[in-house]
């Protein structure tokens, strides 16, 4: 009785902290995560009760009969121990131990859910520990750096996008990671909507194939150490190196090009010409005879798309008469 007592005590602390985190000024204070042993006292579970295995939670009750055929063919339901035959992983391993839930379960047709572990209450970090028991150890994915993650620190659980009990499938899919990202990354929902977009929404593409939602340190949740070693993972022809290097886009392919979506051909943060022309001078420098900015033609001419001219824009390894490269393939 005394952890079920300190158990409500906890859980009532924390629906006080979040009754009072109502005002901007709240929202906006600094909290430190609490020490993980706090955490753990969650996931103790009744000590008055014991584990009974699935087999005799089941048979008591039948409600649960297609959540738990769905579970049997789960990834979850397929983990057996080699040494004793039982399954690694069942309906205790989450919900705690289940002998109290059954004592009156064949006269009330339904266990009784109050003496389990009340998941939904808990805060992110608990319920995500809750999974940790398994993949921070042996398990695959191995998720070691979770606590590291940008998402553990914004209070995202794996409850937050896994549903385990919708079915026997309970990976996110490819077709609907969208889905699931977007409903909190509203603004890449949006970019995604831009004429020029990677063909996420045609399901050509997931996200996953850039990010790694869970174990990765670095900026953006990138698989890649860094923007370029992400984006030449599929546009390996841009990885380089040139003799002739185009010294923006060497370390950060974001200079020039947004990831998601852009009203824009290929993905450009601006529009050619004016796009390379935050940099570049243009076409009325020391080296131009012509006078291109005094005359219509040729600045109709030079002033349209530069790569038209300067195809090889991301590097080259072909030298100009002038003895420096100018991106132009020949």
């Amino acid at each position: 009785m005394r952890a079920r007592l300190f158990l409500l005590i906890l859980l009532a602390g924390a629906l006080v902290v979040t009754a009072a985190c109502t005002d901007l000024a709240t929202l906006r204070k600094s909290r430190p995560i609490a020490p993980v042993q706090d955490y753990e006292r969650f996931l103790v579970g009744n000590l008055e009760a014991d584990y009974i295995g699935d087999e005799n939670c089941l048979k008591s009750c039948h409600t649960h009969d297609k959540l738990a055929m769905d579970f049997k063919h789960s990834i979850h339901g397929d983990q057996i121990s080699p040494e004793t035959g039982l399954p690694l992983v069942n309906c205790e391993s989450c919900h705690g131990p289940g002998s109290l839930a059954i004592v009156n379960a064949a006269e009330k047709k339904t266990c009784d859910f109050k003496t389990l572990l009340p998941l939904y209450e808990f805060p992110a970090p608990a319920q995500a520990m809750l999974c940790l028991k398994c993949h921070a150890a042996a398990s695959t994915p191995t998720l070691a750096n979770w606590n590291g993650n940008i998402h553990a620190m914004n209070d995202v659980s794996c409850f937050s996008c896994h549903k385990l009990h919708l079915g026997p499938q309970q990976k996110v899919g490819r077709h609907e990671q969208q889905l699931t990202c977007e409903a909190c990354h509203q603004q890449i929902r949006m970019e995604f909507t831009q004429f020029s977009h990677h063909p996420v929404p045609e399901h050509k593409m997931a996200c996953t194939d850039c990010h790694d939602p869970h174990n990765s340190t670095n900026p953006f949740n990138l698989k890649g150490v860094s923007v370029k070693a992400t984006c030449t993972r599929c546009h390996m022809e841009y990885q380089g190196p040139f003799v002739y290097e185009h010294a923006d886009v060497t370390e950060d392919c974001t200079n020039c090009h947004k990831p998601h979506g852009s009203p824009n051909d290929n993905l450009l943060q601006v529009a050619q010409p004016f796009l390379c022309m935050q940099c570049h001078a243009g076409h009325h420098g020391q080296l131009s005879t012509q006078g291109t900015l005094n005359n219509t033609a040729t600045k109709q001419a030079f002033y349209t798309r530069c790569t038209d001219c300067h195809s090889t824009i991301h590097g080259t390894d072909v030298p100009t008469v002038h003895g420096r490269g100018t991106f132009i393939a020949r």
